[in-house]
């Protein structure tokens, strides 16, 4: 009878410090895992297990509801639906590219900074496709041809390079300088997501008259703008398994209900941009010229391919030895489990119960230092003790 053996899961002192996660204590994949094993691992309980499917699942409502809009819009023909096109076409590829980076990113160490190189890279093009459809159809009305709607895009453009920079590099200091990369890497998301939302800010907050768009979508905006404020603070926070480490290793962490925020979120953006491409149609097509072909899809083309080149750049940029710090940087401790009574497991008691004769020259992971702030995986060799 076929049977299909699922892949072993470790504590955090088993795998090397550059997989482990804040409050996060077991459910660890191996380091070196197979592309199998992790496709496999997707159907057991790891603590990637809900990040995988909460954005996995999410993609293909994307992909349905652009299915749907695209029998009812022209994308084809009429340009003023290409920003919006663009912008779907985005939503459905970064929650992909995200499910994609939470389940091979055991890999290895390197294959797990190329993977969140893209998941950083499809962020970042998603905050285009964001400005995109705000310069097209969410600009106030007394901002509609001035300054900033003609370089609002091209500037969101090259924002996107500074996001996926910034991004990519905050993973080289991660362990030397745990801190300073999560700064880096939250102020690069930060900064376009500000920059996106001018339009909606004002229009929310300040504008008010008979020249300010008052339609069903704001109510989808304020949700849109809470969920995404949420996600920020569930990102910046750890909690709750900060207040609890090893309570919420499966279900229940910080990036679990940040994944379901941002997707949540995503849901009433798209469903307020739909409103205002539909009540502003008339207004803005007399008001502003038609996007062009080769300024939409050209500036999407340009954003992608630099994004590419830069992921590129920091992959082949000698990842295996991240800078240190300039500046001496705290210690980061081991994340501890709320039960003191029992003392760190060995790697033939996290290897699932087994007994000694099954541990019996079987090999775990541990973690080894070769040279002072290196660490390297290395295998513990079990034998049975009387």
């Amino acid at each position: 009878m076929l049977t299909i053996k699922l892949p072993q899961i470790f504590r955090v002192h088993q795998v090397p410090r550059i997989f482990w996660e804040d409050g996060i204590i077991s459910g660890y994949r191996h380091p070196k895992s197979s592309a199998l094993d992790c496709i496999l691992s997707s159907f057991q309980m790891t603590n990637e297990t809900v990040n995988i499917w909460t954005h996995f699942l999410p993609t293909w409502y994307f992909v349905w509801r652009f299915l749907v809009l695209s029998s009812s819009l022209d994308f084809c023909s009429d340009a003023y639906h290409w920003p919006f096109l663009v912008y779907l076409l985005l939503v459905c590829v970064y929650p992909f590219t995200s499910s994609c980076a939470h389940t091979f990113s055991t890999m290895s160490a390197h294959a797990r900074h190329i993977c969140y190189f893209f998941d950083y890279g499809a962020l970042s093009l998603y905050s285009l496709g964001c400005a995109f459809t705000y310069g097209a159809y969410a600009m106030p009305d007394r901002w509609v041809n001035g300054t900033l709607h003609h370089y609002f895009v091209p500037m969101a453009a090259f924002n996107s390079f500074i996001c996926t920079s910034l991004s990519c590099y905050s993973r080289f200091p991660e362990l030397e300088c745990p801190r300073l990369s999560k700064i880096l890497r939250t102020t690069a998301f930060v900064y376009p997501f500000v920059y996106d939302n001018i339009p909606l800010f004002y229009r929310l907050l300040f504008c008010f008259g008979d020249d300010c768009t008052w339609n069903d979508s704001i109510a989808g905006y304020f949700y849109h703008l809470f969920f995404a404020l949420l996600t920020g603070f569930l990102f910046a926070s750890h909690l709750p398994e900060r207040l609890a480490p090893g309570r919420f290793d499966y279900i229940g962490h910080s990036h679990q209900l940040f994944h379901i925020c941002a997707v949540v979120g995503t849901h009433f953006q798209l469903e307020a941009i739909l409103s205002d491409v539909r009540s502003r149609q008339a207004w803005l097509s007399s008001q502003a010229p038609a996007p062009a072909f080769s300024t939409t899809f050209g500036t999407v083309s340009l954003a992608l391919l630099g994004n590419l080149l830069i992921i590129g750049g920091f992959t082949v940029a000698g990842l295996g030895a991240p800078p240190s710090c300039r500046a001496p940087c705290p210690k980061q401790a081991m994340p501890r489990s709320n039960d003191a009574r029992s003392p760190p497991e060995t790697a033939g008691q996290a290897a699932g119960g087994l007994s000694s004769a099954e541990n019996e020259g079987r090999r775990a992971p541990s973690l080894a230092l070769s040279a002072p702030g290196r660490l390297h995986l290395s295998y513990l060799r079990i034998v049975r003790t009387p």
